[in-house]
């Protein structure tokens, strides 16, 4: 790999001692993209990187992928709830319903970064079963409820619960894999998404027919045995979930010394060992790429709750009923998730982003138009649902991996992070709005308002392409050696004059 030499006055890696570089573990900018053993990172004599990273993956992807396929089921499943008589039960008028969508969010945004603070203090092995264990009572709650009231409430709590989930998954993960080899790993979590829209219309399908049973209707069902499941699931992950780096004991030291130094080859120190404060949270948000990171994230979340919360709606309208209905919302599903999985195979293998997370684009503002266009062409717009989907789903994965591994640190990744996901949720809100029922069956301004957003998204990506392109540009022309400690580089994360940031 070329290394740019344009400072004379700072060595090369090449040029350094190895003993040097695997003493110090300090981050070495051009060489973040380069193979293992560029790094001159040593790997414990009784195994290799590839067996090791095998090994973290069964230790942690398998773990997180459970739980935000439980997370986004009992999110979403008020959707297919509404197809066996919710609405009829609770008595719910007008944009009642969509009020009970939006609840979901006030706490859901405001607990993202809070949560993120919260996990880092407990562990994750801790803080996400907990969580988890509090929206599975949640869900099972929205089954029992009898009025309007009682389902404003338990949404509520399920999204003061859920608040962690994903933005802490994504910090999990970051803390495990190099940034060149973290998109596939994110992706097949965030594709749990997908799994839980397709499973949670086939599990609604057969759980309608419980219609009836014990005087419950089958929208009661389904909240109680989904989230009776989740519940289960919580209390195992108790004894099993994965943690940091740091703690995990199913490593030898040997091991999670290497994984440590290997990830500050990469990514510089994480200062993991030092608590998050408000100061580090007002000078991250001083960044300007930080709010782009926000935008990027919340123009896709409209159109992706849109989906998720209305799909059954929309494609009730179609002419099938309920049961129909569920069953042909697992096929658009069922694409998002093989797309998406490609999508990262690709970025992965490319060892790049910035094109992932725009492409995909056009299979939305393709799909958008012709729905606001053609509306007596059921097949044409059923496969527009799927474009939408394919789109949507495998951007924003790639979106929050690309912002997230170019954060430099513990703190800064933690609040960034966190910010970026609370802060794109508000689009959760703007969603739960956007398809109401006096639009129906044409949903104009619901695909209006999906297509907007969408460029909003588009255009926020672009801009944070120049951003970090023309950084990346200025640091390597200016003079390497600064003088900062290693303190000091630490403190600085992804601000540091050494970091490049990835494309």
């Amino acid at each position: 790999m070329r290394v740019d030499k344009t400072s004379s006055n700072a060595p090369s890696d090449s040029d350094k001692p190895k003993e040097e570089i695997i003493g110090n573990n300090t981050y070495h900018p051009d060489i973040a993209d380069v193979d293992y053993d560029e790094l001159h990172v040593q790997c414990p004599p009784h195994t290799t990187e590839r067996k090791l990273i095998t090994k973290i993956d069964w230790q942690l992807v398998p773990f997180l992928c459970i739980l935000y396929l439980l997370a986004f089921l009992d999110r979403v499943n008020i959707a297919n709830a509404r197809s066996f008589r919710l609405v009829e039960d609770l008595n719910l008028k007008d944009t009642e319903y969509n009020i009970a969508l939006t609840i979901f969010f006030v706490p859901y945004i405001v607990a993202e970064i809070p949560s993120n603070i919260l996990m880092k203090k407990f562990s994750p092995r801790v803080w996400l079963p907990t969580c988890m264990l509090g929206f599975g009572i949640a869900s099972v709650c929205q089954g029992l409820v009898q009025n309007y009231s009682g389902l404003l409430a338990t949404r509520f709590f399920l999204g003061l619960f859920e608040s962690g989930m994903f933005p802490g998954c994504f910090y999990l993960i970051s803390m495990w894999y190099k940034r060149s080899e973290s998109q596939k790993r994110y992706s097949l979590f965030f594709s749990s998404t997908s799994l839980a829209g397709a499973f949670g219309g086939l599990l609604a399908s057969v759980i309608g027919k419980m219609q009836g049973m014990r005087g419950y209707n089958g929208w009661r069902w389904i909240f109680i045995l989904e989230g009776s499941l989740t519940g289960l699931v919580a209390i195992i992950f108790f004894f099993i979930f994965p943690s940091f780096p740091e703690e995990a004991k199913w490593l030898t030291e040997e091991e999670r010394t290497y994984i440590k130094a290997r990830l500050q080859a990469d990514q510089g120190h994480n200062a993991a060992e030092r608590k998050i404060t408000f100061r580090d949270v007002v000078n991250t948000m001083k960044d300007h790429r930080v709010w782009l990171g926000g935008f990027m994230y919340f123009g896709l979340i409209v159109p992706a709750y849109s989906y998720a919360f209305f799909a059954p709606t929309i494609i009730s309208t179609y002419h099938y009923d309920a049961i129909q209905t569920q069953l042909h919302s697992v096929p658009p599903w069922a694409a998002s998730f093989v797309f998406s999985i490609l999508m990262a195979v690709l970025s992965d293998r490319l060892r790049h982003r910035a094109a992932f997370a725009l492409l995909p684009l056009c299979l939305c503002i393709a799909a958008f138009p012709t729905l606001l266009k053609v509306h007596d062409n059921t097949p044409v717009q059923y496969a527009m649902l799927h474009l939408v989907t394919m789109g949507t789903y495998s951007i924003l994965p790639i979106t929050v991996c690309w912002f997230s591994m170019n954060l430099g640190g513990h703190h800064r990744r933690a609040i960034g992070t966190g910010w970026q996901i609370g802060f794109g949720n508000i689009g959760g809100i703007i969603a739960t709005f956007a398809f109401l029922s006096k639009d129906a069956p044409n949903f104009t301004k619901g695909y209006a308002i999906c297509l907007g957003f969408t460029c909003v998204s588009g255009i926020a990506s672009v801009l944070y392409l120049i951003s970090i392109y023309t950084e990346n540009q200025r640091r390597k022309k200016a003079v390497r050696d600064v003088g900062l400690s290693e303190y000091e580089k630490t403190e600085m994360g992804d601000l540091n004059p050494e970091f490049r940031y990835m494309y």
